[in-house]
């Protein structure tokens, strides 16, 4: 029996990977280091490539991390899509797809691009755009999980109220060094009074 020989990948194939390598090291690097401590030299070694390769895809650091903005955006809305898209769940497990979409890695790397952004007007203008696209994304998928409760007038609103306190909430896990189970703990009250809003 002869084996079929996988198919060479093309150019534009190999291109696409490398770049999807630098802008995945990009956001391993904002978590693991910090948006200061995340040079084009780092990132090339993350991602496996020379600083020389990097060239071709992104020119300077600002534009690598402009495209990284893009790139975490769509990584944030395929995680949450791949945990409730094409669900029917309850407002409960609704909230807890979110509250969960803040505590991991993407969620971090997310906020040192925000701390960053206050005092660079490029950047913010990304993540302001980020943001509104996440949270829309959100928003939508939400919306069609939840069902018929998610049809009365004014749902979206209070549901854009739910991410903005879900996101204050999380940031408790920096701000005042809440402990894993603390926060669990906050959460399920919060959560408690979110659904109440959202009935």
């Amino acid at each position: 029996m002869t084996r079929t020989r996988p198919k060479p990948r093309t150019q534009a194939e190999r291109r696409a990977e490398t770049r999807a390598a630098l802008l995945d090291a990009t956001i391993e690097s904002l978590v693991e280091y910090g948006y200061a401590g995340t040079t084009t030299g780092r990132i090339a070694e993350l991602a496996g490539v020379s600083r020389g390769a990097q060239t071709p895809y992104f020119r300077s650091r600002a534009e690598l991390l402009g495209a990284a903005v893009q790139h975490l955006a769509e990584r944030r809305i395929e995680d949450f899509d791949q945990r409730i898209a094409g669900k029917s769940v309850s407002l409960e497990v609704g909230l807890d797809v979110i509250w969960e979409e803040h505590q991991g890695p993407l969620f971090d790397a997310a906020l040192e691009l925000w701390v960053a952004a206050r005092t660079d007007p490029e950047l913010r203008r990304g993540l302001v755009e980020m943001e509104r696209n996440v949270a829309s994304a959100i928003a939508k998928e939400a919306v069609t999980a939840l069902g018929e409760i998610a049809k009365r007038p004014g749902f979206t609103d209070d549901l854009i109220f739910a991410m903005a306190t879900i996101r204050g909430l999380a940031l408790l896990r920096i701000s005042d060094g809440a402990s894993s189970r603390s926060l669990a703990e906050r959460w399920s009250k919060a959560r408690e009074r979110l659904i109440r809003v959202l009935s």
